[in-house]
């Protein structure tokens, strides 16, 4: 059900902000979430990258932030391997056929997205010179959505015995997000900072 309304409304979406309806490319990250005491250990690992023990979300936005797919793993998936799921997925249910990806993907990933999926996995790899942070091109979409995600206290954390119940849960975030970009007519912003003077 999630999934279903999840696709109308980012038809939706992208033909408000003046887009084609479908997209044509996506990106694709992961995040690796703690896990509570209930999570069993099937959907639970350790990212050691990361030092978190619990469990892990693939997922492909496009570049308007609107879900395609969403797969929930063991956070001791690595990210190439994981990825395969949600880039499958992502090939079934839109015409995605350009997907962006960080340096964590590398490696016969973009060959098997090349050969089965007759798509392309373009890396973007952080400039050799790069000290300190730096705004990557098309990356800081997902970095984005990934924070907007993260402002859903209930995402805050995996409670979750079953990795299908927390994909349905980043996926009804995911709605109402978009249902609130639909209802404003654009992206939110910022407040101005208020400053108060006392007399």
């Amino acid at each position: 059900m999630t999934e279903k309304l999840l696709a109308g409304l980012r038809v939706k979406a992208r033909v408000q902000q003046g887009r084609q309806p479908e997209p044509s490319a996506g990106i694709i990250d992961s995040q690796s979430v703690k896990g509570a005491d209930t999570v069993g250990r099937g959907s639970r690992g350790y990212d050691a990258g990361k030092k978190v023990n619990g469990g892990s979300c693939s997922s492909s936005p496009t570049p308007l932030a609107c879900w395609v797919t969403v797969t929930v793993l063991a956070a001791s998936w690595q990210d190439r391997d994981g990825a395969k799921t949600a880039l499958l997925s992502a090939y079934m249910a839109a015409p995605i056929r350009h997907v962006f990806a960080d340096q964590g993907f590398t490696g016969r990933l973009v060959d098997w997205t090349r050969d089965t999926l007759r798509t392309t996995l373009e890396i973007v790899r952080k400039p050799a010179d790069q000290r300190g942070f730096a705004v990557h091109p098309r990356r800081w979409v997902m970095e984005r959505t990934l924070a907007w995600l993260t402002a859903c206290r209930r995402l805050a954390r995996d409670y979750e015995r079953q990795p299908a119940v927390s994909e349905a849960l980043i996926r009804w975030a995911a709605i109402a997000g978009i249902t609130r970009r639909i209802s404003r007519g654009k992206p939110a912003r910022r407040q101005a900072r208020r400053t108060f003077t006392w007399a």
